[in-house]
């Protein structure tokens, strides 16, 4: 019988993941081609031979999104199989409809086709939306678990967006590491705090081998979800962090109601500065579509790194910088920026697009909803270059840094910049103390 011809929809990430753990070494298919969107700078590169097997001696082909009812014709594919996240149901079907209406048959793999089962346990955080605060929380649990003297090893959603033969295993346990790795901007808002606070996180591209390390030196593994994507591993306890402040989502992108319906635990994020009747929505959402989890309400309250940093903000005109893909594709009108610019009486938030250049400038073409925030975008040197510019021609008294890495490292601003913190604060019983307790205990 002849073989299954494949292409993989993707953004350098889950689908990467979906083609080493389903696709490599089954004879049945042939996997063609990938495709990517999302995330700049991606396409237009090869998955190597390194990584493909033995099955694929000349490596996979990337091709831009762009080109999928094309390269379905010129290839005569069978099947393409969605294999990226945190976009809305109906954006999902639109490209079903499109590639059925080319020939081929549209697929998702599921969770247990797709999670790696490990040796030692496992505790997963992800979550309904990208920037709903996954980061706090997985942080937050390392901490009780140091307290609990375990190690604990954490593994972060791949973000290989440089050579994939090199990024297969990424260890990261000190700051040169990341120097070492030329991580993007975007990586170092996911990997710094962990090493910051003394703890070791792995990433790269093949997963099964980054367990295989991990286990090594871990007594428990936390797995730090990206987007709002699924674990990557078999989870022995999942917790999913929601956010009111877009209420309703939880149960319209893909695959976030997913990550909704295999909770352990819910955590409710920001209440502190969401709306109650919204917070009242998402828990009615949780307690309807998944009733036997436990929920925890959670604020991340946000405070300065150096107080005195205050004089800086109030009565000042501030440029507000957030996370990059938290803007984008997250789809938030706000972060931990523009609330430190609130709480701390900042006098105007200057519109920072007029003087965006080159790569920026696109970003905002791409995403004209952002407003008058700037997101840290950062895929490779080129784009930081054009960020450090792009801040340095905006008018105003200070720069507020709401992403959790220390920007100025990388860049250098030309007026005085403030660093803000934000941490997961629980509130009430149970906590993710007594569950991670009650846990290690079974």
């Amino acid at each position: 019988m002849s073989k299954i011809k494949v292409i993989i929809m993707g953004a350098a990430g889950r689908d990467f993941h979906n083609f080493n753990v389903y696709y490599r070494e089954n004879p049945k298919y042939e996997v063609v081609a990938f495709t990517a969107t999302q995330i700049p700078y991606i396409d237009d590169r090869k998955y190597p031979a390194a990584l493909s097997g033995k099955l694929y001696p000349k490596g996979i082909p990337i091709y831009p999104e762009t080109e999928l009812l094309k390269l379905i014709k010129k290839h005569k594919a069978d099947e393409v199989v969605f294999s990226y996240s945190d976009v809305t149901f109906n954006y999902v079907m639109s490209k079903s409809a499109e590639v059925m209406a080319a020939g081929a048959s549209f697929k998702m793999l599921g969770y247990d086709q797709t999670a790696i089962k490990s040796k030692k346990p496992v505790i997963a955080v992800v979550a309904a939306r990208t920037g709903a605060g996954k980061s706090q929380t997985s942080r937050k649990i390392t901490e009780i678990l140091k307290g609990l003297n375990k190690k604990t090893v954490a593994i972060r959603h791949p973000m290989p967006y440089g050579d994939l033969a090199k990024q297969k295993t990424q260890r990261f346990g000190t700051i040169s590491d990341l120097k070492k790795n030329k991580c993007t901007i975007e990586e170092m808002e996911e990997y710094e705090p962990y090493v910051s606070q003394g703890h070791v996180i792995y990433s790269g591209v093949d997963y099964g081998e980054i367990l295989r390390e991990a286990e090594k030196e871990a007594d428990v593994i936390l797995w730090d979800g990206g987007n709002n994507d699924m674990p990557f591993y078999k989870a022995d306890l999942v917790i999913t962090v929601v956010d009111p402040h877009r209420p309703g989502h939880e149960l319209g992108y893909y695959p976030g109601m997913t990550n909704l319906l295999i909770a352990d635990v819910v955590v409710i994020n920001k209440v502190g500065s969401a709306p109650p009747e919204n917070v009242s929505i998402v828990r009615e959402n949780i307690l309807k579509h998944n009733p036997k989890a436990i929920i925890i309400e959670a604020a991340s309250p946000i405070s300065l790194s150096k107080p005195e940093d205050a004089k800086l903000i109030q009565g000042k005109k501030v440029l507000v910088v957030e996370d990059g893909p938290t803007l984008t594709h997250g789809e938030m009108k706000f972060g931990a920026g523009t609330l430190a610019a609130q709480k701390y009486g900042a006098k105007e938030i200057i519109d920072p697009r007029k003087y965006a250049v080159k790569s920026i400038k696109e970003t905002y073409d791409k995403y004209p909803n952002i407003g008058t925030l700037l997101p840290a975008m950062g895929y490779g040197s080129k784009q930081i270059k054009d960020l450090e510019t792009t801040i340095n021609k905006v008018p105003c008294d200070s720069v507020v840094i709401g992403t959790p890495i220390d920007l100025t490292r990388l860049i250098k601003i030309n007026k005085p910049s403030v660093r803000i913190r934000y941490d997961l604060q629980e509130i009430g019983k149970p906590d993710l103390t007594n569950i991670i307790t009650d846990f290690l205990k079974k």
